[in-house]
C-alpha cells in the first residue's frame, strides 16, 4: 500500500524546462510541461507501483509566517518591488490544465493555505502509514527519511533516469552525519536556494561535526557555551554568535516543528487518499 506524494512544482518546473516547446495542442496552447509532468508521474508509477498517489501544492510559496520569522526567506526569488516571483509565460496557462487532467484521472491534488507543499508531504509522511515515496528535486524532504517506516525520498535532481532514492545510509554517506540527523545539519550550513544563511561562517564541514556530536540545536549551544571538548574552540564561536537565527531555525526550517498545526487539518485531507484511476492504468499497461 505505498503511498506516493508529488512535489507538483518541482515536477511540472523540470518538465518545462526538460521538454521542448514545440510542444503544442492544436490551438497552439504550449504543453511541454503537461506533457513532461505526465510522462514522469507514469514512469515512476511504474517503477514504485504505488497504491496511493497524491500531487502536493504550494498553498503559498512564502508563507507569510515563515517570513515573519525571518524575512529574507526566499527574498532572493523576489522581483524587483519586491514583487512575487514570475513563472516563465507559456507556463503559466499549462498549470490549470495540468491541474484539470489530474482531477480527471482521480489524483488528488492538496494544497493548503499559507504552507508549502513540502509541508503538506511531511504531514502525510508522518500521519500515513508506510511505505511511502515523496518524490522531490528538493533536499529538504531529507529530514522526512525513516527507515523503520520506509519513508525515502525519490530525488529527482540528476533527472528521472537517474533519480537517487534516499535513505538513511544516503543521507550518512553523502553528508557524514547520522541520517536522521539532516534537518540539524541543514540548520547550521544554510540554504541560499530559500535564502537561508545558516549560521555564519558555518559551512557543510562544520556542519557535520555539530550533526555528529548533538542531537539537538539546545544541545549545541549549550556545549558552545560549555565550551565543550567536541568543539573547536573557533566552531563553538561561531554557534554562540548565531543563537539569534538558531532561535527560529527549528520553526524556519524543520518540517516537523509545524505537523502540530497541520494534524489539525488532517481529517479534512484524508478522505482524499483513495485507489486511483491513472495508477491503475500504469500498473496495468507496465
Amino acid at each position: 500500500m505505498t503511498l506516493m506524494l508529488l512535489d507538483s512544482a518541482s515536477l511540472w518546473y523540470r518538465a518545462y524546462y526538460g521538454m521542448p516547446d514545440t510542444l503544442l495542442a492544436p490551438d497552439g496552447t504550449p504543453v511541454n510541461a503537461i506533457r513532461g509532468y505526465l510522462d514522469m508521474t507514469a514512469r515512476l508509477v511504474g517503477i514504485y507501483k504505488p497504491s496511493r498517489l497524491v500531487a502536493c501544492l504550494d498553498g503559498d510559496w512564502r508563507p507569510s509566517w515563515r517570513v515573519d520569522l525571518f524575512p529574507a526567506y526566499k527574498a532572493n526569488r523576489l522581483e524587483e518591488e519586491g514583487e512575487e516571483e514570475v513563472e516563465p509565460e507559456t507556463l503559466t496557462p499549462q498549470i490549470p490544465i495540468l491541474l484539470n487532467i489530474l482531477d480527471l484521472f482521480g489524483i488528488p491534488v492538496v494544497g493548503v493555505d499559507d504552507y508549502e507543499a513540502d509541508d503538506v508531504m511531511a504531514t502525510y509522511a508522518e500521519v500515513e502509514p508506510g511505505p511511502i515515496r515523496i518524490v522531490t528535486g528538493d533536499r529538504d524532504l531529507f529530514q522526512m527519511v525513516d527507515d523503520k517506516r520506509d519513508i525515502k525520498v525519490v530525488y529527482l535532481a540528476k533527472g528521472i533516469s537517474q533519480h537517487d532514492l534516499v535513505d538513511i545510509k544516503y543521507v550518512s554517506d553523502k553528508y557524514a552525519i547520522p541520517g536522521d540527523r539532516y534537518d540539524l545539519f541543514a540548520m547550521f550550513r544554510g540554504d541560499p536556494s530559500d535564502g537561508l544563511p545558516g549560521v555564519k561562517g558555518i559551512g557543510e564541514k562544520g556542519a557535520a561535526v555539530i550533526a555528529n556530536k548533538f542531537a539537538t540545536v539546545e544541545d549545541a549551544l549549550a556545549a558552545a557555551h560549555e565550551a565543550h571538548d567536541s568543539l573547536p574552540p573557533a566552531l563553538a564561536k561561531k554557534i554562540i554568535a548565531g543563537a539569534d537565527y538558531l532561535s527560529i531555525a527549528p520553526k524556519l526550517c524543520g518540517l516537523r516543528e509545524m505537523l502540530h498545526c497541520l494534524k489539525l487539518i488532517y481529517p479534512c485531507l484524508k478522505h482524499r487518499l483513495t485507489y486511483q484511476s491513472f495508477i491503475k492504468s500504469r500498473i496495468n499497461t507496465g
